[in-house]
């Protein structure tokens, strides 16, 4: 698999301070993983794109333009979530019937404006065009904002939140989200390493208490690497410099090794 390290800050707003270093350090990290759980090796291949931190609308154009070129699947490291707006602008132009799916604590359609921030890009990506609300679908969320939750309903997203994840339990609720993903032509996985509670993941912007184990989060990345229609994947959000004992790191090269 393709890793493309992404150390994408400059739309992490005022918790953007150390999401830069957050592919390096978790690429460290991997080789401590020896074999998949299933037994297979990973092999895995890394390359690292260069952005512009201090400018937004250049970072977001050098991306699309990287991402409109490549034609292998893909994981993308980041670096702060708003570049899921960019790769996935590239992602819809070239495949037919694109879908999104996101682990996420946050529903991140906060404002419209673009490029957008990490707050942002989910709604910006519709609002534009770049994706059909219904090919979008939403995993793990637990906290918004009053006018997330008047957009969410507006359009109708389909959202499986935390709370409906241990109610249903997980095995269920996963077989539920493959059955949504499965129609779309083609699939981008997005994770924001927020979905994990923090006990699992300490080192990220904007912690949310009662959120997936580890477990639960490698769980769905095992049964959908069943899928025959994922394209790329992105993880972001990682930030070493709020980590504690390098657990969020770990925990993401670990979700990197499996997803290859």
């Amino acid at each position: 698999m393709k890793v493309i390290k992404i150390p994408l800050n400059a739309g992490g707003l005022s918790k953007k301070d150390g999401m830069e270093l957050g592919p390096d350090k978790i690429c460290e990290f991997v080789p401590n993983y020896y074999l998949k759980e299933s037994g297979l090796l990973p092999f895995i291949t890394t390359e690292e794109l260069k952005v512009n931190n201090s400018n937004i609308e250049e970072s977001s154009k050098i991306i699309t333009e990287f991402t409109s070129k490549l034609d292998v699947p893909a994981i993308f490291l980041g670096g702060d979530h708003s570049l899921t707006y960019s790769t996935f602008k590239a992602f819809s132009k070239n495949h037919k019937n694109p879908g999104l799916l996101v682990f996420d604590a946050h529903l991140d359609c906060e404002n419209n404006f673009s490029p957008p921030s990490h707050e942002d890009y989910l709604r910006v990506l519709i609002e534009e065009g770049h994706l059909d609300k219904n090919n979008v679908v939403l995993v793990g969320i637990r906290n918004m904002h009053t006018n997330e939750l008047e957009y969410l309903k507006k359009k109708k997203l389909k959202v499986f939140d935390a709370c409906e994840i241990i109610r249903e339990g997980i095995h269920d609720t996963t077989d539920a989200v493959m059955a949504a993903v499965r129609p779309f032509d083609a699939l981008y996985v997005s994770i924001d390493i927020d979905v994990l509670d923090p006990v699992f993941a300490p080192g990220t912007g904007y912690i949310e208490p009662g959120g997936l184990s580890s477990r639960e989060l490698i769980y769905f990345i095992q049964r959908l690497k069943n899928l025959k229609n994922i394209r790329m994947w992105d993880l972001v959000e990682v930030n070493p410099k709020k980590d504690v004992n390098n657990l969020t790191v770990s925990v993401a090269a670990k979700l990197v090794v499996e997803m290859c």
